[in-house]
């Protein structure tokens, strides 16, 4: 016996040290621990696993990023231009961000005959392409291990009986824990076809303890009726909170930006409203025309294809009250206040115009017109340009009209929220001193150069007294030392994370077909869309509009 401790003592401690000795091994075996009673003591849960809880981590504290916990993501029509362009170089740049978990899995399904290593080639290339990080060969031999392909059509069941392994193998080698989003960047009328094989398959059953969460691109439908069909048979697989709606927009730091400008600051706040503001335009512009989507576009035209969903979300954000938190409750109440306060000119005819872009010289080409395009039937009626007069008919906003447009081929691509506010009630100035002073405005830019401008008058230096406006510019670009990250990063992080903030949710998809349907019904009973110059903003019908308003187009 050890001289000077006692033998219950010596035999206490020693069995301390074994006891301490076996919990390691079982630790390091995978293996729970057992109390007195031969039942498993309860594991610690760790944030966005199912694991452990890190006990040093608070999630007040910003300085730590935000890391998905084990899991996978499927991407349906993996060989697209999407997910060639925006996914796959995203899941890199998060996984080169240090994002990722170290397990993470990347599966590829779609009809090509290729094997893991032919997938793992057109990854690598996309991502040498597009990007945004630099590239490092550690990065990619990692992502790489966890990268699977399945070849075969929506209807093959032995494909997804393949992925259904591929996921079970993917869960025992790489230790995702049966976590698995699965993204739909396929067309639309695919989407109910997937999800009832997800279904069939039993590859959205969750195992215990784990998730699985479907991802779809937009369009949500073409009308409201198709849009409520598409989603019964989507939440007869997944629930709502399950389904994470795309709108890439809403990605975007400056559009998240907007709510910190209006919540977060007491200078613009108290005149966010109908006492101040004359009115809100809402801008999305491309100087491009169709290109080889013409199967997809004609049929669906500019307002179906940005106005429902991207425009009408922005507009939502401008509007809305403070919502009770940032949460996604929270955010979807409030928003969905706006869109069901939405009123429609009674004369859709002088409040309303769409347009298709003619043949002319832009940027230096030669460039055609929308029915000269490949694909497009002569007699085609679909807009390419769409611009339409709202109220909110609420307190904050009554009597403020909110102008929403969006073309093809106008004059640069850009995205903007141009809050313009009513002029000063009195000014001391003669008329000649102010005469170039136009309204005050704070205006948002989306893209492509994300900040923000104001715009006030200023005195032009000299001995006369002469008001011109002047404007004050912030640029993410200059004012942080990080870059922005692209849309798509953010989404498919918050995807794996389960956090559905920045996701539109079925009831607001539903409102904004209840706006834009009464438009779509009479736009295909009265006349043609009106013809406008390719590089222009537009037809003159849209000038005219707002002209009888007293009011004008902003020039981006």
């Amino acid at each position: 016996m050890t001289e000077g401790i006692p033998q219950t003592a010596e035999q206490e401690t020693i069995g301390t040290k074994e006891d301490k000795e076996a919990r390691a091994a079982q630790e390091a075996a995978g293996v729970e621990q057992t109390g007195v009673s031969g039942r498993a003591a309860p594991r610690p849960q760790y944030a966005g696993t199912t694991d452990f809880d890190n006990p040093l981590r608070d999630p007040r504290d910003r300085r730590l990023p935000r890391i998905a916990g084990p899991s996978g993501l499927v991407i349906f029509g993996v060989t697209g231009d999407l997910s060639r362009k925006k996914l796959m170089p995203a899941v890199y740049d998060l996984a080169n961000r240090g994002l990722l978990p170290p397990g993470f899995s990347l599966v590829g399904f779609a009809r090509r005959d290729w094997e893991d290593q032919d997938f793992a080639q057109v990854v690598h290339d996309a991502v040498r392409e597009h990007a945004r990080t630099p590239f490092r060969e550690e990065v990619w031999q990692q992502l790489a291990e966890g990268m699977r392909f399945i070849p075969g059509d929506f209807d093959d069941d032995t494909a997804f009986k393949q992925l259904r392994s591929a996921v079970e193998e993917l869960d025992a080698s790489r230790g995702t824990s049966g976590n698995y989003a699965f993204y739909l960047s396929v067309p639309p009328k695919f989407f109910p076809k997937v999800v009832e094989q997800l279904k069939k398959h039993k590859l959205a059953d969750a195992p215990e303890g784990s998730w699985r969460r479907a991802v779809i691109e937009k369009p949500f439908g073409h009308d409201l009726d198709s849009a409520c069909e598409l989603n019964a048979i989507v939440h007869d697989v997944f629930d709502p909170e399950q389904v994470f709606r795309i709108d890439h927009y809403l990605g975007k730091e400056t559009v998240q930006n907007l709510l910190a400008l209006r919540f977060a600051n007491q200078m613009f706040e108290p005149i966010w409203n109908r006492s101040y503001v004359d009115h809100v335009q809402i801008t999305m512009a491309e100087d491009i025309g169709i290109g080889g989507r013409a199967g997809y576009y004609d049929g669906i035209g500019a307002a179906r294809d940005v106005i429902q969903n991207h425009l009408l979300q922005l507009m939502a954000l401008t509007a809305m009250e403070e919502p009770a938190a940032f949460d996604a409750a929270s955010l979807l109440t409030e928003k969905l206040k706006v869109l069901r306060a939405v009123r429609l000119p009674e004369d859709l005819g002088r409040h309303t115009v769409r347009g298709q872009y003619a043949a002319a010289w832009q940027g230096g080409a030669k460039v055609r017109g929308y029915l000269e395009e490949e694909g497009i039937d002569q007699a085609s009626s679909t807009d390419t340009y769409a611009a339409i007069k709202l109220q909110v008919d609420n307190r904050r906003w009554a009597g403020v009209p909110f102008y929403l447009r969006t073309g093809k081929r106008l004059g640069r691509r850009v995205t903007e929220i141009a809050v313009v506010f009513q002029r000063a009630p009195h000014s001391p100035f003669d008329s000649t001193a102010t005469e170039e002073l136009g309204s005050n405005a704070i205006v948002i830019r989306v893209q492509p150069d994300e900040g923000m401008t104001v715009r006030f008058g200023s005195k032009v230096p000299g001995t006369s007294m002469e008001i011109r406006d002047v404007t004050m510019d912030f640029a993410y670009g200059e004012s942080f030392t990080e870059s922005s990250p692209e849309a798509y990063e953010r989404l498919i992080l918050d995807v794996l994370l389960g956090d559905a903030n920045l996701f539109p949710r079925h009831q607001e998809v539903e409102e904004s077909w209840k706006i834009l349907d009464p438009i779509e019904r009479y736009w295909a009973t009265h006349g043609r869309p009106a013809q406008y110059v390719s590089g222009s903003w537009g037809p003159a019908e849209a000038d005219e509009m707002l002209a009888r308003d007293g009011r004008s187009w902003r020039r981006p």
